[in-house]
């Protein structure tokens, strides 16, 4: 496996403030790494040193001799006056890359509702997302870093942007690096996990911690086991935080299947840390509590159409929702999503049809933007609250708005922070905070998960499921719907249709719209099923295999724990030498998966 790039001694500075320091990584071929942390923890700085776009405050960065690194910024850098086809494809002549099946799928991908003639500026914000994303991607390059690539993608999109990325480094050749808070996409793609962890001023006459970069094996589902396991085996006192994690945790082992790539076993091994987790929501006792406050009815639409022009979004749709109602909405850029959502709201009426409005509802919309902030540019965040609502009950808990900040991860220098000097991430809490306060029944959130990072979005989240009323989800964001929400509808063909399959079926519906009608001596024949006999053996197999990772699992976190002994001693020789033993183990690891993957195939699991 070839050595792709080198990281030595980084350290980067924001301002006066340091956010990494001494930070020493590798990235070698075959590697699909996803970047978390935290807002503001130096995820994207982290990313432009690497691709060198940003000077280094310290260290170095090596490349092997002719590896290229091509790199999607957050902000798209378009050049003016120039066509999308230039724009993704620069002076290279057709012939160069048309014969390229994997260029042809991106332009069918990315790009099939576009002229490539036309002018860059012309474009909309997600279009242009879409033609910098498809230059990346086309591009010649062994290293592909990727900053936020699902922004503004919808959940097709998004399905498309995994199976082409997963497709091009399935040969092992070439790395990835991807900050997404998708964490359906992290599951999909990604086979390791880099935590950018955030250092800490100096307080109270100790020196300021700066950040550092925690590696785990796997995607977000073994992430989070691996971080829960970390974190207890290093006797962290964190205790929310804790909770927190088990939650989301016992989530993963109960849901919907299939969320990771890592193997069913690693998920069973935290049988223990959530034997005694509840279900994130009592169902039945939320609906009770809605009906109460709701009554009966909700929001119906009753035969609404809905046109602008010539363009017929909605056609006589009808669609009821109940009180306690939890259900996320998904569709095409343009299907009519939002205008779905404006027509609940009140904020948008029908061309034909009716909408009825229960006489006790109360409606709160949560929108792509945060603009209503800017009313209040001097307020501090606690004040912008309480200005609201002084407190509010979740969960059969009554919180004060201090309380209810703290828990949206505003910790206590930040919850006097004036509204004008937050984050886009810290905004995004905040809107959302101020509408939980104002005591809705009904709430509406049009793409919730923009601008927050992954620990907030599981906060959130949290915060959601004790929430009694009824929900509306907009969002491309699969984790996020089947994590809040109890089942799924899709805006397509101008009516609203219910998903008993999720987001799965609605994929499935979207493929069979786009293709080609075949005949049947034309249509491909189905997958064989696996041998009986070798699908025998390879059951015995995966057996074998499980016990040995179980056995490996147990040993890994008796190490761990020596480790955070040794640490604490300040015995760094021996924590070094577990460090050595433990590494070893983990790429044991690593191959027995792969041994794990193989035979799960053959026995058709």
């Amino acid at each position: 496996m070839a050595h792709l790039l080198g990281i030595e001694n980084l350290r980067l500075m924001a301002g006066p403030r340091v956010l990494l320091d001494g930070v020493g990584l590798g990235v070698d071929d075959g590697m699909r790494v996803g970047v978390l942390g935290r807002n503001g923890a130096g995820k994207s700085s982290l990313l432009s040193a690497l691709a060198g776009k940003r000077p280094l405050d310290g260290g170095r960065v090596t490349l092997a001799g002719g590896t290229r690194v091509a790199m999607l910024d957050q902000v798209d850098r378009l050049r003016t006056g120039q066509t999308i086809l230039d724009a993704v494809h620069g002076d290279a002549a057709e012939h160069e890359w048309a014969g390229d099946a994997a260029v042809r799928a991106l332009h069918a991908g990315l790009l099939a509702d576009l002229d490539l003639g036309a002018d860059v500026d012309t474009l909309s914000g997600g279009q242009r997302r879409r033609v910098a994303l498809a230059a990346v991607l086309a591009a010649p390059a062994e290293v592909l870093v990727l900053d936020e690539p699902t922004n503004h993608l919808d959940v097709e999109g998004v399905a498309f942007l995994a199976d082409h990325l997963s497709e091009r480094f399935a040969s092992g050749r070439g790395a990835l690096l991807v900050t997404t808070h998708d964490r359906w996409f992290l599951d999909a793609v990604c086979t390791r996990i880099w935590e950018v962890v955030p250092g800490a001023d100096g307080a109270g006459g100790r020196a300021p911690v700066p950040g550092r970069v925690e590696v785990y094996d796997g995607g977000y589902a073994a992430y989070v086991l691996s971080r829960a396991e970390r974190e207890r085996s290093a006797a962290v006192t964190a205790q929310k935080r804790n909770n927190l994690l088990r939650k989301e945790l016992a989530w993963l082992r109960r849901g919907a299947p299939a969320r990771t790539s890592k193997p069913k076993f690693r998920l069973d091994a935290a049988a223990a840390l959530i034997a005694d987790e509840p279900p994130p929501r009592d169902t039945l006792a939320l609906t009770a509590t809605a009906t109460t406050r709701l009554g009966k009815d909700v929001l119906d639409l009753e035969s609404v159409s809905v046109a602008y022009g010539e363009n017929r979004v909605l056609d006589d749709v009808t669609w009821r929702l109940a009180p306690g109602e939890r259900v996320g909405v998904v569709g095409a850029n343009g299907a009519g999503k939002s205008t779905v959502l404006r027509l609940l709201s009140g904020e948008q009426q029908p061309t034909s049809g009716r909408v009825r409005r229960g006489k006790t509802v109360q409606v709160a919309t949560l929108t792509q933007h945060t603009t209503e902030l800017d009313d209040i540019p001097n307020a501090r965040v606690v004040e912008a609250v309480a200005d609201v609502a002084e407190h509010v009950s979740v969960g059969g808990q009554d919180l004060t708005a201090s309380q209810l900040v703290e828990r949206l991860g505003f910790p206590r220098e930040r919850a006097w922070t004036r509204v004008s000097e937050l984050s886009g991430g810290e905004r995004r809490r905040l809107q959302l905070l101020r509408l939980l306060v104002s005591g809705p029944n009904v709430l509406l959130l049009d793409e919730p998960t923009n601008d927050l990072d992954t620990d907030t979005l599981a906060a959130v989240e949290d915060l959601l499921d004790g929430w009694p009323g009824t929900l509306v989800v907009v969002s491309h964001d699969r984790y996020l719907l089947e994590r809040i929400t109890d089942h799924q509808v899709a805006v397509i063909d101008s009516s609203v249709r219910d998903l008993p399959g999720g987001v799965e079926e609605y994929l499935a519906l979207r493929r069979a719209q786009d293709a080609p009608t075949t005949s049947p001596a034309d249509q491909v024949a189905a997958p064989a099923v696996p041998d009986a006999a070798v699908a025998r053996e390879a059951r015995k197999a995966l057996a074998r295999i499980e016990r040995r990772l179980n056995k490996l699992s147990d040993q890994i976190a008796r190490l761990d724990a020596q480790m955070a002994d040794a640490a604490m001693d300040g015995d760094h020789a021996r924590t070094a030498s577990l460090a050595a033993q433990a590494d070893q183990l983990r790429a044991e690891v690593d191959d027995l998966e792969g041994e794990w993957l193989m035979a799960a195939e053959d026995a058709g699991a």
